[in-house]
């Protein structure tokens, strides 16, 4: 193995740790938020809004209620965030080379680079994605007690598992893939052009970019992707928590989910949830940015 080979290898490892670390961050920062904007998205009678979603959450579940399959993330984006990074960062090395970026030299991407390099990294995650969040939403949105159907994570996977199999783990994979395609395309975009026009205004190396605004880049990040990809999330969180046969099931497929939502619950259906999501934006990608920025800093 050659000494590039090794430098790549190495490269790559460490791209992946920070990435969990990055992952892990945006978990505890942002899932409260998550939880009250999937309730919103997918039992609209349920909840008048953000506030009442919050009120009745704290009163059926307690605080708690919040963190409500946070199991099934915590690992799951922890490996989506390594994913994440792992291919940008593989996807920016290979456009610098394109681009002949002198070695050593940060390579500078242009906005149709970013986006497509951000976009390759949300497909190859949205193997992971897909099934990660299918799980979690379905149990964040059941009740605590005796009428929960699933007692946890594993127990969700079995059951969908021995009834469907691996196609029912991917159930709303194809809302899945487009948002990661265009959310992430957006995300990345967003940050590392401000990152970019940092570097080149101040001429600083990515390291001394100081925390706060690696926080403010990626709170910006956030609010990119989410502001550009909301309605295909919410047709994603209905898919994931509907049924899978028979009177359960209300929707055949994305169009006819899009179709159902729009003539039930007018064009504002497709953006309910927004405002616990925005709110969740500006801390979480904060956190990951800022768990990965530390995280590649520290491992060198």
């Amino acid at each position: 193995m050659t000494e590039a080979s090794d430098n790549g290898a190495m490269r790559a490892v460490k791209d992946c740790l920070a990435g969990s670390v990055g992952g892990i961050a945006q978990v505890f920062a942002g899932q409260p938020f998550d939880t009250v904007k999937v309730r919103l998205q997918t039992q609209p009678d349920v909840y008048k809004g953000t506030m009442d979603a919050v009120r009745k959450t704290l009163q059926n579940d307690g605080p708690s209620g919040f963190y409500k399959g946070t199991t099934t993330p915590l690992v799951g984006v922890g490996l989506c965030v390594s994913i994440q990074f792992l291919v940008m960062e593989h996807m920016k090395r290979t456009f610098g080379r394109i681009n002949s970026t002198p070695s050593g030299q940060a390579p500078v991407l242009t906005p149709v680079q970013l986006y497509a390099a951000g976009a390759t990294a949300g497909i190859a995650n949205s193997v992971v994605s897909g099934p990660v969040e299918h799980i979690r939403v379905r149990l964040q949105v059941q009740t605590s007690g005796a009428a929960a159907q699933y007692k946890g994570p594993g127990d969700c996977i079995r059951q969908i598992y021995s009834s469907f199999g691996l196609k029912g783990i991917y159930k709303g994979q194809l809302p899945t893939i487009l948002r990661e395609l265009n959310g992430y395309g957006m995300y990345f975009l967003a940050y590392e052009a401000l990152v970019q026009r940092k570097m080149a205004s101040t001429g600083k190396a990515r390291s001394e970019i100081s925390s706060a605004l690696v926080c403010m880049y990626g709170a910006a990040a956030g609010f990119a992707m989410w502001l550009t990809s909301y309605p295909i999330d919410v047709v994603k969180s209905k898919l994931q928590t509907d049924g899978f046969a028979g009177d359960k099931r209300k929707y055949s497929g994305s169009i006819d989910c899009l179709r159902k939502t729009i003539q039930q619950e007018g064009a504002k259906g497709l953006f309910r949830g927004i405002t616990p999501c925005l709110l969740r934006a500006a801390p979480a990608n904060a956190a990951t940015f800022i768990g990965f920025e530390m995280a590649i800093r520290a491992l060198g």
